[in-house]
């Protein structure tokens, strides 16, 4: 499981799958760099009081993206297409399910 700090006056955690991670790091950093800011959403686990929670990401405010194995994740083009899609809307960016791949 991977860990993507942000902080803004305090320090978020939010504990993540590496394959997850990477492509979440994928689309803010394409986005950040080109001046774009979002939200970012994500469920927060039962075990810690449930819930959603949202933050404002902006080029101003520190990320860290901390991955449990050293090794690069292979990217799905698809999944970040999805994930930039949804990280210009108004929802703002959420991990979505991994899509299936197309059939022939």
């Amino acid at each position: 499981m991977g860990t993507l700090y942000y902080a803004d006056g305090t320090r978020v955690a939010v504990t993540i799958s590496d394959r997850e991670l990477a492509h979440l790091k994928f689309v803010m950093v394409n986005k950040l760099r080109r001046d774009e800011s979002f939200t970012f959403s994500w469920d927060i686990p039962e075990a810690e009081g449930g819930g959603r929670s949202s933050v404002w990401v902006s080029k101003e405010i520190p990320l860290q993206f901390v991955f449990e194995d050293a090794a690069p994740q292979q990217m799905n083009r698809e999944w970040l297409e999805e994930l930039s899609q949804l990280a210009s809307t108004l929802s703002g960016l959420t991990i979505t399910p991994k899509p299936e791949p197309a059939t022939a």
